[in-house]
């Protein structure tokens, strides 16, 4: 038994309980570190064994060609087994440039619908190719740019409706290059996704590069800190992107799609910011948890 010792102010306990004590103690501790060893390879486990072929990918995006911004990833997920999907919203009618020969207008719409397809199809995706117009007939004034953009947002509402994605990648605030389409891509996704509450969530990636060091930082890119998700693939990836990017040929000249799939081999890495749902809520503005931990 025990005994109170005021002198000293502590327990005593004879040599049996101490070693019934230390027994406890170290069988307890084996216990722990059993459960969490094996809590911890259960996560790993589960991660490293998701079944890619039962989920879905989606990408958003303004014009045909713009799927090349996540063309290795698209590639890689193909190649596993996942379905993919691409929705592209305009026809690329606007899409001049000095070599191909195409004027803006109809003509060159076809030729960029049978482009974006031979793409979809070298990277192994379905393709939702919408009619809206280059800029969404921003220049004929405000009905028709808002006539387009509702537009856009309710054909991305029911075809998210009906494919249930697992993962919507499309541009973020920066568009990429800033165009204003490609930002109204992004912001299009991510209101269909804030529309309502979703039966099944998708998770929603901004594409992005990273702009340290950059002199155009204002204008392009993502601090490199924020695209916390960084996909990897193979060069056979890249080689794919590079052939699917190769289908838009009024586009993209042969000798620049080299170079891209030199960089993308090289780089083996794709870049995303991921859209986080909020974990907190807050009666005023300075009482919700700053999103940044070191502040926290």
């Amino acid at each position: 038994m025990s005994t109170y010792n005021k002198k000293n102010n502590l327990f005593k306990a004879d040599s049996r309980q101490r070693r019934y004590n230390i027994l406890s103690y170290a069988l307890l501790g084996a216990m722990c570190l059993f459960f969490s060893f094996n809590t911890l390879s259960c996560t790993s486990e589960t991660r490293n064994n998701t079944n890619i072929e039962d989920k879905t990918i989606l990408g958003v995006w303004a014009h045909p060609d713009d799927e090349t911004t996540s063309g290795p990833v698209f590639a890689k997920y193909a190649r596993k087994g996942a379905e993919v999907i691409l929705v592209i919203a305009t026809d690329g009618r606007l899409g001049v440039n000095d070599w191909s020969g195409y004027d803006a207008g109809d003509e060159l719409a076809a030729v960029r619908r049978e482009e974006m397809q031979c793409a979809a199809d070298v990277l192994g995706a379905d393709l939702y190719h919408l009619e809206y117009e280059d800029q969404f007939r921003a220049s004929e004034g405000f009905h028709a740019f808002i006539e387009q953009s509702r537009g856009f947002l309710d054909d991305l509402h029911d075809i998210i409706e009906e494919r249930q994605p697992d993962i919507i990648i499309t541009f973020g605030p920066d568009g990429g290059s800033n165009h204003i389409d490609h930002r109204i891509a992004g912001a299009t996704a991510t209101q269909v996704l804030l529309s309502k509450d979703w039966e099944k969530k998708p998770s929603l990636f901004f594409a992005g590069s990273p702009n340290a060091g950059s002199d155009n930082y204002r204008h392009r890119g993502v601090y490199d800190e924020f695209l916390t998700v960084r996909d990897h693939y193979t060069d056979e990836d890249a080689d794919v992107a590079a052939e699917a990017a190769k289908c838009h040929a009024s586009q993209f000249l042969p000798e620049r799609v080299d170079s891209w799939a030199e960089g993308w081999r090289e780089s083996g890495v794709s870049y995303f910011r991921p859209f986080e749902a909020p974990g907190s809520q807050a009666d005023d503005l300075f009482s919700y948890p700053s999103q940044y931990p070191e502040i926290r």
